[in-house]
């Protein structure tokens, strides 16, 4: 299929989907359906996914007929254990998104029906090394909800309409042609438009696609493949899978690790992980909190970090008086303000950064020139030659904020003892109610990180010692200058015309005199 053609079936997609979402939610606040929505989408992947493996191990076996949508309950039996530890789920046939929902219209306790299919699928999964990937995906899919309808008969009725309307969905070609990956992309739109219509916070777990790219790009230049990726504020998962269009698909050999403090989203990024084929045995997505309970201990170090934490929330800070003695935030000497706990995701981002590493972290302004405590941090990474590039990103391209963030960028191997400064604040494209990271943007971001090299207006190299003497301020604006856009004025020539006009005032003013004087002559 050309270029044209796939983005011309995306448009498409993303049309159909947008009509669904809005046709289905009726009375239901887009915010909490979106679970709905995602969550049938989800339960059809698997269940195409499932026959579509199931069908080409048969045909390769040499039964060229066999169908496992048509296949009895107790002869699906037979493959149960053997595909679990391959897929790490299973779902019998009558349980499939296809079979279901021919019989959706029909069945009286459709409800009932969905709870018990979703119970299966994930009872599927104990006592596997799956379990912990599969468990509680269909949690926040709430089938008896009063939200879907103050009835059965009323909810059965909005289930039926979301089973069709998923059922429906042109992506038939998704497993077959794995460069367009439908469902995915489809999963990726859903999330950015129930983001953007919930402002704030939809922000709080979703990250726009251009920018998660932006940084996936800068912690993988001059790498073809890594060994591990991690984000320890994931949301949704949107940042750690643009490796999988940066490097491409099976290029992150030991696979996906992140954590997540909201267990909805949680859900959602695991979900999220699956709708890529991710296969479970490459990722790892852990709820919790990361400042206090990181997750990772055993996986650590991480050779590509990307990550969107949460700006300026409140954390436990020195009022845990274990955390001065965590190896993560113990080398700078002081913890991130209890208000503040932006520089606390940093310090841990770096503790867990493989030596050959890279990491770069969207950040609220206020941590690159804030005093106190957070300035002591800066001092810390500053004086390590931590810090590689500071990237001043455009305003309003996030949602729910129309803040201009930053990024800074850690290594542990510098080559010099420079730091970059990139002034991308005017490298932006309208779209709509928002700005957005066009192509172009990103390459002229990525070359200026790549080269290294000063531009005038928007980039400069800086020695470390410049930055300490200038009191650890990494604010981009600090040392990149800005383009001065006021005109040039030639003052002699300026003074010349001046007193042109001046003496052409007293010439005028000569003749008006000498009319208002004949005026009163002739008046007498």
């Amino acid at each position: 299929m050309s270029a044209t053609n796939k983005e011309s079936e995306r448009a498409e997609l993303h049309k159909t989907i947008w009509r669904i979402a809005n046709d289905l939610r009726g009375s239901v606040d887009g915010w909490d359906f979106k679970t709905y929505v995602l969550g049938m989408l989800f339960y059809r992947f698997i269940s195409e996914n499932l026959t579509v493996y199931l069908n080409e191990q048969e045909r390769l076996a040499g039964n060229e007929g066999f169908d496992y949508r048509n296949l009895d309950g107790a002869d699906a039996e037979f493959g149960r254990d053997e595909t679990v530890k391959e897929k790490g789920f299973y779902i019998l046939p009558q349980d499939l998104f296809a079979n279901v929902r021919e019989k959706a219209r029909h069945d009286e306790n459709l409800n009932e029906t969905l709870s018990r299919v979703f119970k299966n699928i994930e009872a599927s999964a104990i006592g596997a090394n799956s379990e912990e990937d599969i468990k509680g995906l269909f949690d926040d899919l709430d089938v008896n909800s009063s939200k879907l309808g103050p009835t059965v008969a009323k909810r059965n009725e909005k289930l039926v309409k979301l089973l069709d309307a998923i059922g429906d969905l042109p992506l038939g070609g998704a497993f077959r042609e794995n460069s367009n990956d439908l469902f995915g992309d489809a999963y990726e739109y859903l999330m950015q438009m129930y983001a953007s219509a919930a402002g704030k916070s939809g922000g709080e777990y979703y990250t726009p696609q251009e920018v998660a790219e932006l940084l996936a790009r800068i912690t993988v230049v001059g790498k073809t493949e890594v060994n591990k990726v991690y984000d320890p504020a994931c949301g949704s998962g949107s940042m750690l899978l643009k490796y999988e269009k940066v490097l491409g698909h099976g290029k992150v050999r030991q696979g996906y690790f992140g954590q997540e403090v909201n267990l909805t989203t949680y859900n959602l990024c695991r979900i999220n992980m699956f709708l890529h084929d991710i296969p479970y045995e490459k990722f790892e997505i852990a709820h919790g909190d990361t400042l206090i309970d990181p997750a990772h201990w055993d996986e650590e170090p991480f050779e590509a970090i990307v990550s969107n934490p949460p700006y300026s929330i409140r954390w436990d800070g020195d009022a845990n008086p274990l955390l001065i003695n965590d190896p993560r935030y113990a080398p700078a000497g002081v913890l991130a303000p209890k208000s503040k706990a932006d520089l606390a995701f940093t310090m841990h981002i770096l503790s867990w950064l493989a030596v050959n590493g890279t990491a770069a972290i969207v950040e609220f302004p206020g941590v690159l020139y804030r005093g106190g405590a957070e300035q002591k941090i800066r001092k810390y990474l500053v004086d390590n030659n931590y810090v590689d590039t500071v990237i001043q990103l455009p305003p309003d391209l996030f949602f729910g904020t129309t803040i201009a963030t930053c990024v800074i960028v850690l290594k542990k191997s510098k080559a010099d003892n420079k730091i970059l400064f990139i002034d991308a604040s005017a490298e932006f494209t309208r779209q709509g109610n928002k700005n957005r990271l066009a192509h172009e943007n990103q390459r002229a971001i990525l070359h200026a990180f790549t080269s290294r090299e000063d531009v005038d207006h928007f980039a400069t190299l800086v020695d470390f010692d410049i930055v300490a003497a200038n009191n650890y301020n990494i604010a981009v604006s600090a040392y990149v200058e800005d383009e001065d856009t006021r005109e040039v004025v030639d003052i002699a020539w300026l003074n010349a015309e001046i007193a042109g006009i001046v003496a052409r005032q007293a010439e005028l003013r000569t003749q008006i005199n000498a009319i208002v004087d004949d005026l009163e002559g002739g008046a007498v």
